[in-house]
């Protein structure tokens, strides 16, 4: 099984489709469920994935559709393509780790919620190997000046201590720049982000991506983009076979 870690806030939890505290139920072609795709719950067991894939793990808010199921469905027949030689066809696990309204101080190394990202991972690399992290976070950081200057630091740190504390010196992180915040720090953030000075560290630009209502989150239609843009951005700069 090929092992990615979905971490972050609300964009990487999911809103496509969330209107007033409801998701509207729908799932895109592009993100319907695929026996060969396995997400790890809360629980620390593996079922079968489907959206909302955060629902038990960022469970005060309402989560709807968000890139995780979009990717691994175009990423896997490749991944399928690469284990041809090994004899045996693969599969995906997803181990969502993302919530809401969180700031990248939540995400330090001691706080529950990186300790819970860390333990998940160390499960889900029982059954296979962890390809990548897609990260995406940050809004909450662009509401205070402070955070906003800290923000290249954290991110770089967090990098440096996910790779420590799971053994993987090389491991792909594809973080995904801003599409929304206080636009007063946006900018700065966002250049912060593709600041970033580390081998294996892959920015995806979210800008221009539809909003919901609120301005805040992610459409569901630009989450199946964002999950479109996550698959070429892995494979392109991580999959050695070409598909």
């Amino acid at each position: 099984m090929r092992i990615f870690v979905l971490s972050g806030q609300s964009n990487m939890a999911g809103r496509g489709g969330v209107h007033h505290r409801r998701w509207d139920g729908v799932v895109p072609p592009e993100g319907t469920p695929d026996p060969s795709i396995q997400r790890l719950s809360a629980s620390l067991d593996w079922e079968e994935a489907r959206e909302p894939l955060h629902a038990d793990i960022d469970t005060t808010k309402t989560c709807g559709v968000g890139p995780g199921m979009v990717f691994a469905r175009a990423v896997l027949p490749c991944l399928q393509e690469d284990a041809l030689g090994e004899g045996a066809r693969t599969g995906i696990g997803l181990v969502p780790c993302a919530v809401g309204g969180t700031a990248i101080r939540e995400w330090a190394r001691g706080e529950r919620l990186y300790e819970q990202m860390v333990c998940r991972a160390r499960v889900a690399a029982g059954y296979g190997e962890i390809e990548a992290v897609l990260w995406y976070q940050g809004e909450s950081d662009a509401e205070s000046d402070a955070a906003t200057a800290a923000y290249r630091r954290n991110i770089e740190g967090l990098i440096a201590n996910v790779r420590a504390d799971l053994g993987m010196p090389q491991l792909p992180f594809i973080q995904v720049a801003l599409a929304s915040g206080d636009k007063r720090n946006i900018d700065k953030v966002r250049s912060a982000q593709f600041s970033v000075n580390l081998p294996n560290v892959v920015t995806v630009d979210a800008m221009g991506l539809a909003l919901n209502e609120d301005n805040m989150h992610l459409t569901t239609e630009s989450q199946v983009k964002l999950g479109n843009m996550l698959a070429e951005a892995y494979i392109k700069n991580f999959l050695t076979t070409t598909c």
